[in-house]
């Protein structure tokens, strides 16, 4: 490629998205040398005192938080990594992130008044693409999941935070999730779910290349 591709995998907690990201990553690499691909994972809770303090926040240290002090706080994190992002994109990589904008539109605008979240939403967007002038997406693909499959999911995998312990805030974030794949361009939205269950990993990942194969194959 002469040009970079920035892929967003994106989704609710509990949605597979490392695990898709790691397959992924590995699909596109066997598809030839002249096809290079990075991950990045955000937050980077532990390379830079934003990602530190994102933990803490995340951890239920400081309590409840109003959405427009703590965005930029992880908006931080991602500025740190502008850089980096746009160097691997200037070499003509596919650049894979975990999360990104679209996250913190889902999940802090979950914590926002219905009648003030697009308001929220839109900050967010001149905040992170217009003042710290970050690559956009060219394309995002959203995981979804039924929220008390993901929080369940997460409790099997890790110490859950605070966002992952409230079903309310999962099924919150989750139909924010949604909104914005049929309002922004470059959506895709992958239905990880069948008869109530989870796909398998290996199902999932065969829709994903399904998804991408025209955008990345030669």
């Amino acid at each position: 490629m002469s040009k970079g591709f920035l892929l967003v995998i994106d989704g609710i907690d509990g949605s597979g998205k490392t695990t898709q990201i790691e397959l992924l990553k590995q699909y596109l690499a066997s598809q030839g040398q002249a096809l290079q691909v990075e991950v990045i994972n955000f937050p980077r809770y532990e390379d830079n005192l934003y990602g530190k303090l994102i933990k803490r926040y995340l951890e239920g240290e400081f309590g409840e938080v109003n959405p427009y002090l703590i965005a930029p706080v992880f908006a931080g994190d991602r500025f740190l990594a502008k850089p980096l992002i746009e160097s691997w994109l200037n070499e003509g990589k596919v650049v894979i992130a975990n999360r990104y904008v679209s996250s913190s539109k889902a999940h802090l605008g979950a914590n926002m008044d219905e009648v003030k979240k697009e308001e929220f939403m839109e900050w967010i967007d001149q905040l992170e693409y217009q003042t710290n002038g970050m690559p956009k997406p060219d394309f995002t693909i959203l995981l979804k999941v039924d929220p008390k499959v993901g929080q369940k999911n997460a409790l099997a995998d890790h110490q859950v935070d605070m966002h992952e312990q409230s079903i309310e805030h999962e099924q919150k974030a989750s139909k924010i999730y949604f909104e914005m794949s049929q309002a922004e361009e470059n959506w895709e939205v992958l239905d990880c779910m069948e008869n109530g269950k989870m796909k398998s990993k290996e199902d999932i990942h065969k829709e994903i290349v399904k998804i991408i194969s025209a955008k990345f194959t030669t």
